[in-house]
């Protein structure tokens, strides 16, 4: 799995708390939840998670990146995930960008497709106001992306985490499958 996204959109921070497994202690009157996880580096690359999903066994590597002139063209990955921090529209406008450079990279023949996921992060941040990103609109965006799913979440306060990283484990799972993961009809709000 490639997991692409310009810089500080939260794609680290993602991975990492999942890599930690903490969950948030709810608040409760004053006291603030437990946010604290260990940042993990490029250098540990790829992040290795071991899950079991639809009563199999997965082993699923990750690499994260923000910058197209890394290895990760020369990686020859099943799933990818175009990630976008809610609260920075600009992050949004860049996704058209990865799109283009996973056709590119990873699409060669005609037919030829390679699942790919896109996924809001910083939810937690998602503030009503001028220049807030509604869901509906990044479902559109998704849609035009041709994206197999979308999904979003915060990896700071642990909302919705748990399944977006099960809407990976099924995408992924889907490409073990003769029929692949790309979806004829478009994206699947997930």
């Amino acid at each position: 799995m490639l997991l692409l996204g310009d810089p500080g959109c939260g794609k680290s921070t993602f991975l990492s708390r999942l890599k930690s497994g903490k969950r948030p202690i709810p608040s409760q009157g004053s006291t603030p939840p437990d946010t604290h996880f260990d940042i993990l580096r490029d250098s540990d690359q790829p992040f290795i998670y071991d899950i079991r999903f639809s009563k199999r066994k997965f082993t699923l590597e990750l690499y994260d990146t923000s910058n197209p002139n890394q290895h990760w063209t020369s990686l020859h990955p099943d799933v990818v995930v175009i990630a976008f921090d809610i609260s920075n529209r600009e992050t949004l406008a860049g996704l058209k960008g990865w799109r283009n450079d996973i056709i590119r990279y990873f699409q060669h023949g005609h037919g030829e497709h390679i699942p790919v996921m896109m996924l809001g992060l910083k939810r937690d941040l998602r503030r009503e106001g001028e220049g807030i990103i509604y869901p509906q609109e990044t479902y559109r965006i998704a849609q035009e992306l041709r994206c197999d799913g979308y999904a979003e979440c915060s990896a700071v306060t642990g909302e919705l985490l748990a399944e977006t990283f099960e809407d990976l484990a099924r995408l992924a799972g889907m490409t073990t499958t003769d029929k692949g993961g790309q979806s004829a009809a478009g994206c699947s709000i997930l």
